[in-house]
């Protein structure tokens, strides 16, 4: 089944690969195509048996070509490679800025001083509430008081580390 096939791709290998070349003018993409061409030949002959197998691998192998050359004028449009690094280096980036980061940080820093404050029942509540999610009957629990003082304690401790950060924010 395969012996007519890598017969006649081997025999006109050398054709395949010129008149792909002659397209897409890449010596690389030329034998890279040509291979595709013996795959599809391969996936063709399974289907059954092809008249003119000759003919068959050179109007794949264009096909394949031109199919290259379409798919590189649609990524070359978008995607260049060639961009100097000076038009490059105003491009924004996802990443907060150095600025940003301190910021936060010393947000992060003003957060950790003002839970400090705080009573120990207090802060431990809000560490399971918003760090760890806990629910309120959970830490209810776990503390042995009623989920009415783990509301009222997250409720104080969010509202003091609220104040504290305006308080910075106005300053």
């Amino acid at each position: 089944m395969y012996a007519a096939l890598n017969s006649a791709f081997l025999s006109s290998r050398k054709s395949l690969i010129w008149g792909v070349m002659r397209i897409v003018h890449d010596q690389q993409a030329a034998e890279d195509l040509a291979q595709e061409t013996y795959l599809r030949a391969r996936k063709a002959i399974e289907n059954g048996p092809i008249e003119h197998l000759e003919a068959f691998l050179h109007q794949t192998a264009r096909n394949l070509a031109i199919d290259h050359l379409r798919r590189h004028a649609i990524t070359g449009a978008v995607v260049s490679y060639d961009i100097p690094e000076s038009e490059t280096a105003n491009v924004a980036t996802p990443a907060p800025s150095p600025e940003e980061t301190l910021i936060q940080r010393e947000r992060l820093a003003l957060l950790y001083s003002a839970l400090s404050r705080l009573p120990k029942r207090a802060q431990t509540v809000w560490i399971l509430s918003r760090i760890e999610k806990w629910p309120y009957p959970k830490i209810a629990e776990h503390l042995g008081v009623s989920p009415n003082t783990v509301y009222n304690d997250l409720k104080m401790a969010i509202g003091h580390c609220h104040d504290a950060l305006e308080k910075a924010d106005r300053s």
